[in-house]
């Protein structure tokens, strides 16, 4: 499927983002990462380098959420345990093939400019829920009670950023090897 000049950018700003932080991005890096007409940015973004990174802090947040479902459906024997080591195995196969170099673009961009921007804040704080509700649901539907699952989503996600925050830092991977072996008993225990 090919996607518009406009899809391009804002996937290419995500992709810049996880690497160079919001301020070490530029647009024009943008457009030519996107292979994207010089002029696109004012006609698709008008609201300037904001609106770009708005969306590609959304783009983030639904490819999380889809990512979450994806693993939920491909688990043999579904667990919350198992849920939270495919979600730490895609950081894991990533640091593994491409090295240590990209992080999470929500992170990023809450260290960069979440202080500065209320937009981009706000931007970042409705990414991390369009992530953490997908992982609650699928807790629920592996029977963890419900009042119980926003929770332990947010623990999960949580505990994965910080260890890919640690991963990084150290060009290591056993922050993620950590928080899932400590866990996923956790996780499985919650299980009604």
């Amino acid at each position: 499927m090919t996607k518009s000049p406009r899809e391009r950018m804002v996937f290419s700003a995500a992709q810049l983002i996880r690497v160079q932080g919001v301020s070490g991005t530029g647009m024009r890096e943008v457009v030519e990462h996107a292979e994207a007409p010089r002029g696109s940015l004012q006609h698709y973004f008008p609201g300037g380098k904001e609106q770009l990174v708005d969306e590609a802090l959304a783009w983030a947040g639904a490819y999380a959420a889809r990512r979450v479902r994806r693993y939920a459906a491909s688990l043999e024997e579904p667990s919350p345990g198992k849920l939270y080591a495919a979600m730490v195995g895609q950081w894991r196969d990533e640091f593994t093939k491409l090295g240590y170099a990209g992080g999470c673009p929500l992170v990023a961009t809450t260290a960069d400019t979440a202080a500065a921007s209320e937009r981009l804040r706000a931007a970042v704080s409705a990414a991390f829920e369009a992530w953490q509700e997908p992982v609650a649901e699928e807790l629920r539907r592996m029977g963890v009670p419900p009042e119980r699952s926003l929770s332990l989503a947010l623990l999960m996600i949580s505990s994965l950023e910080g260890a890919i925050v640690l991963a990084r830092a150290h060009h290591d991977l056993a922050p993620l090897d950590a928080v899932a072996g400590e866990l996923a008993p956790l996780l499985d225990a919650a299980v009604a």
